[in-house]
């Protein structure tokens, strides 16, 4: 999950790190670190605890310069918080390394370096990468060589950076599992683990294939696929621009995100439909083939992903009439599953590099599905490139930890393939307009309940010092109680749970008091009935109920009841527009809470090891 870059060029490289490593911090903040080769042959290295602001003012002191180097922001998984087990890590005094990932094996190659008489300083599994590869230069081998036999001992998913003080011109990277994303200059390149680490100096990029091996030159870069073949991939010209990656005018990137999402929602939709009818061809070249097959699906995500996907098994069962199934990445890949006849495979992430995700998917290539589909906001990720057919999101750079317009357009996108896949199972055309046309409001009803972010403020001070809280919905506003809680405590570090209204009386009703606010999502559809005799419960147990409804449902304020009214959606996209105050909600009770709300303790963007 850390971010990592690496620059070579003919100016000072330190700037360029740094500010890489400030559009990565969301992927980890335990500490930052940066090594760069000096004019004069020596590795200067400075790393710091903490946030790359930390490592910054350290770097205002010691004055560190270079025209290649490599830089670090650290989700810690093997050793503490500390200064030794920040990145970069040294050997010899020529060798510096870098590191996204795990390295299962780290502890025989560690026993094998320390009998070679090899000093660690770190409690890292990375600091074995960095002492095995200085062996393999002393013992004769080139840069390349000697990443290249390394990682062939190494067990696990990562991503390396490695630079040699004694061969300053280079920087050799090698990709397995981990993504990897190489930046065109013009006499300078660039090689990062995020695209928006690379916007401030170029946007033209190379995606690295599972297995590469690269070495970064300033005028030029060379590409070794796993079996020792030297090849071309694809250069791509990257839509984001510099500034989509910046929060101003807002205080957090979050905030600019959930202000971002009624553009996002209307770019989702961009060339998906036409004369108020959907384009299944937009999935790709084969999806009418597939789409015409399909009797079962199987939606496999993790965290705000597996909730979209929950919700869109209401709609695509309801709407398209296909048994649909939905499953945690990280307990289908360790099962044995059972797959019907003509499953599609759909996969749901933010980044396409999502561990677990991934490697669903690839176990799912292996299992005689129909084919595979994945909804997914990184064009060049390894999920996209690994999918039969793609839905793109349109979300554009999202930065804050806590996922906003990623989710909201991620459930366009699956009401957008329930479209498809009603139409190929004789959805009137009648119908299917309709159901295009409310789509198309989607944008319009997430700005208006945009404006209730004043009113939410408010709200939020009622939230702030209590310690849990209950979200209820029913039916495809359950999963969106379940995003509500999972986005209060993400940031707010409240504890916070969702569940079904109708399933109160098995258990969670016992944790009803007045100390207990209980969030309601509400729209007026064929479950308003149940879920009104759901609240009549809480009430009954002095319960404090905060309804998000609209005004047709008839639910007003009174006696331990806050009715937040919401602007009118149809029933069909109340889900997308019910998310936005959860979201402003929780971003509200952080901001009074005085939490990191971009990026919340022990959390990272993107989970890239398992």
């Amino acid at each position: 999950m850390c971010g990592i870059v690496g620059a070579v060029a003919d100016r000072d490289v330190v700037p360029v790190l740094i500010e890489g490593l400030r559009r990565l911090e969301y992927r980890g903040y335990d500490s930052a670190g940066v090594a760069v080769v000096r004019d004069d042959g020596s590795i200067g290295l400075s790393r710091a605890v903490g946030k790359v602001a930390e490592l910054d003012e350290k770097l205002k002191e010691n004055h560190l310069q270079g025209k290649i180097g490599v830089a670090h922001t650290r989700w810690a998984t093997h050793g503490g918080v500390t200064e030794a087990n920040a990145h970069p890590h040294l050997s010899g005094g020529r060798v510096a390394v870098i590191h996204n990932g795990i390295i299962e094996n780290f502890q025989p190659i560690k026993d094998e370096m320390l009998e070679k008489g090899y000093v660690f300083e770190s409690e890292t599994d990375t600091e074995v990468a960095a002492h095995l590869i200085h062996y393999y230069l002393v013992e004769g081998l080139d840069l390349v060589e000697a990443v290249g036999k390394a990682v062939q001992r190494f067990e696990g998913a990562y991503a390396l950076l490695v630079v040699d003080a004694e061969d300053p011109d280079r920087i050799v990277v090698s990709r397995v599992a981990s993504p990897l994303v190489i930046g065109l200059g013009d006499g300078e390149n660039f090689v990062a683990s995020g695209v928006p680490a690379l916007l401030p100096v170029t946007q033209r990029c190379i995606s690295l294939e599972q297995g590469d091996l690269a070495e970064i030159r300033r005028d030029g870069v060379r590409i070794v696929d796993a079996e020792g073949n030297e090849v071309t991939r694809e250069v791509h010209e990257t839509e984001w621009d510099s500034t989509s990656a910046e929060k101003a005018p807002y205080d957090h990137f979050m905030m600019k995100e959930i202000h971002d999402q009624p553009s996002a929602l209307a770019d989702t939709l961009y060339g998906r439909v036409s004369n108020q009818r959907v384009i299944p061809e937009s999935l790709g070249k084969k999806a009418n083939e597939r789409l015409d097959k399909v009797e079962n699906i199987h939606i496999v995500a993790c965290g705000t992903s597996y909730n979209a996907g929950c919700v869109g098994k209401y709609w695509i069962e309801a709407i398209a009439g296909v048994p649909t199934h939905v499953e945690i990445a990280s307990e289908y890949r360790y099962r044995q599953v059972y797959v019907p006849k003509n499953t599609l495979f759909v996969t749901l992430s933010q980044s396409g590099e999502t561990a677990d995700t991934l490697e669903a998917l690839r176990m799912a290539k292996e299992l005689g599905y129909l084919g595979t589909l994945t909804i997914c906001n990184s064009a060049h990720s390894s999920m996209v490139r690994e999918s039969d057919l793609v839905m793109m999101t349109q979300a554009g750079p999202e930065i804050g930890v806590a996922s906003t317009k990623a989710f909201t357009t991620q459930l366009l996108s699956i009401l957008l393939v329930t479209l498809m896949l009603a139409k190929h199972r004789g959805l009137p055309v009648e119908q299917e307009k309709e159901f295009v046309a409310n789509l198309t409001h989607a944008a319009a009803a997430s700005d208006l309940a945009l404006k209730m972010s004043d009113e939410l403020q408010e709200l939020a001070e009622d939230f702030a010092d209590k310690q849990h809280t209950l979200f209820l919905g029913r039916g495809p506003m359950w999963p969106i109680a379940m995003e509500g809680a999972l986005k209060l405590k993400e940031i707010s570090y409240i504890h916070a749970e969702a569940y079904a209204a109708g399933e109160l009386k098995h258990g969670p009703l016992a944790l009803i008091d007045e100390e207990m606010p209980v969030v309601v999502v509400a729209p007026n559809n064929e479950l308003l009935d149940k879920l009104k005799s759901n609240m009549q419960v809480v009430r009954a147990r002095g319960g404090q109920l905060y309804v998000f409804a609209d005004a047709d449902t008839g639910i007003e304020s009174e006696e331990g009841m806050k009715v937040i009214k919401m602007p009118h959606a149809d029933r069909l996209i109340a889900p997308i527009v019910y998310t936005v105050p959860l979201q402003l909600l929780a971003y509200h009770v952080a901001v009074l809470r005085g939490t990191d709300v971009d990026q919340p303790r022990n959390l990272a963007k993107s989970v890239t090891v398992e």
